[in-house]
């Protein structure tokens, strides 16, 4: 079953869906850092541009939200996020 985070607040963009399937690193330089990537088995990435982190809280609230998305029944294929530091923008590639 396919399970993706609905990441809300996104500028321009509206929402935006982050896929949680073979998902193989989730990944920030820093603490402080403004990305976090998310890297699949096929090569793909997800690269989430914020603010500024604190104490890795953007890096740790996707984590978080990611397992617990992986744990909704069958019938839930989302699980809604607000992400705690303004959001810059999200590529997937």
């Amino acid at each position: 079953m396919e399970k993706f985070l609905q990441i809300q607040g996104v500028p321009v963009m509206g929402n935006q869906l982050i896929s949680c399937n073979n998902i193989k690193t989730i990944t920030t330089a820093s603490g402080i850092a403004v990305t976090v990537v998310i890297t699949y088995s096929d090569g793909t990435a997800t690269t989430i541009t914020t603010a500024a982190q604190v104490g890795a809280d953007v890096y740790q609230e996707i984590r978080l939200s990611l397992m617990a998305a992986l744990r909704l029944s069958w019938q839930n294929p989302y699980l809604l996020v607000t992400l705690p530091k303004a959001i810059t923008s999200i590529v997937n590639a």
